[in-house]
C-alpha cells in the first residue's frame, strides 16, 4: 500500500497539470456516484492527507484512496491507458493553457467518495497529524501514540488516527533503527525519539522517486530490514526475521525486525 510520501508526490503531480483548469467532463464510475457531473467546475488543488488524496473542483471535493491496488494516472487526452478499462473509477477530461489537454484517471482505487468542501471531515476527519503537513502538530501525535500504554508500538505507528501516513515499510525501518521490537509496549519505549525519527525519514523520501532509509539508493539497498527476511542484518549480520502483528486476523501485517539489533 503507498505511504504518505508517495501519495504526497503523487498530489504534487496532479496539482501541477490540473490546478486552474476546467473540467471537461467527469466520468464516475461507482454506482454511488455515477450521476455526477463536474464539467464546467474548476479545479482548484490537489492535496494528500496522509494516505488519502483530495481533488478540490468547484464545491466538491474529490477523496481517493489507493488501497493496494490503485493508482491515478495523468496523460494528455488521446494517449492510450496503461491499465485496463474495467479498472476505471473515475475520469476527468480538462483544458490545458499548452499542449493536448490532460486526463486523469483513478484506476482500481480502495476508496472513491465525492463530498461537498465543507464535509470533508467526513472522509478525512479521524486522521491523525500529518507529517508532512505544513501544521503538523507533534504534540497531538504524541499525545495520540502515547494514548494506550500495552498497546504494541508496532500497532499504534501503523493507526492513522494517530499519525497520518505511515505505513509498513516506516513502522518496521523506523523501529529497526531505534533497536525496539514491534510487539514491545507503547508504554516502554521512547516513543517521542520514535516519532521524532519517522517524521525525519518521511520528510526525507518525499522528493524521492525511491525512498531509501538506508541512505543507498541503489536498488536492494534501500531498505534495512522491510522484505528482507532471511537476509543478513546490515549491521551485525543476523538473518532478519518476519512476523505478524495487528489487533485482530483480519488486520494482522507482515513485521521485518533483527533478532540481535532490536530487543
Amino acid at each position: 500500500m503507498p505511504e504518505g510520501d508517495t501519495i504526497h508526490r503523487a498530489a504534487a503531480r496532479l496539482h501541477a497539470a490540473l490546478a486552474g483548469q476546467t473540467v471537461l467532463r467527469s466520468d464516475v464510475r461507482v454506482p454511488r456516484f455515477a450521476t455526477a457531473d463536474l464539467s464546467g467546475d474548476v479545479v482548484d488543488e490537489v492535496v494528500a492527507r496522509g494516505k488519502h488524496l483530495l481533488m478540490r473542483i468547484g464545491e466538491v471535493t474529490v477523496h481517493s484512496h489507493l488501497k493496494m491496488e490503485g493508482a491515478w494516472h495523468l496523460m494528455r487526452r488521446g494517449d492510450r491507458w496503461r491499465r485496463p478499462a474495467f479498472e476505471a473509477r473515475m475520469v476527468l477530461d480538462t483544458t490545458a493553457t499548452s499542449g493536448a489537454p490532460w486526463q486523469a484517471v483513478g484506476f482500481a482505487l480502495g476508496e472513491l467518495d465525492l463530498v461537498s468542501r465543507d464535509a470533508e471531515h467526513e472522509v478525512v476527519g479521524h486522521l491523525g497529524p500529518d507529517p508532512l503537513a505544513d501544521d503538523f502538530d507533534r504534540a497531538e501525535a504524541l499525545r495520540r501514540l502515547t494514548a494506550d500504554p500495552a498497546r504494541p508500538i508496532g500497532l499504534a505507528l501503523l493507526d492513522q488516527r494517530c499519525v497520518a501516513g505511515f505505513g509498513n515499510d516506516y513502522r518496521n525501518e523506523l523501529l529497526f533503527l531505534r533497536g525496539v521490537r514491534p510487539e514491545t509496549p507503547v508504554g516502554e519505549v521512547d516513543v517521542a525519539a520514535a516519532l521524532d525519527l519517522g517524521v525525519r525519514l518521511i520528510r526525507a523520501n518525499v522528493h524521492r522517486d525511491e525512498r531509501t532509509t538506508t541512505g543507498d539508493t541503489r536498488k536492494g539497498q534501500r531498505l534495512y530490514v522491510a522484505h528482507r527476511d532471511g537476509r543478513p542484518c546490515r549491521r551485525c549480520g543476523t538473518p532478519i526475521a518476519r512476523g505478524l502483528l495487528g489487533d485482530d486476523a483480519l488486520t494482522e501485517r507482515i513485521t521485518w525486525f533483527c533478532p540481535s539489533c532490536q530487543r
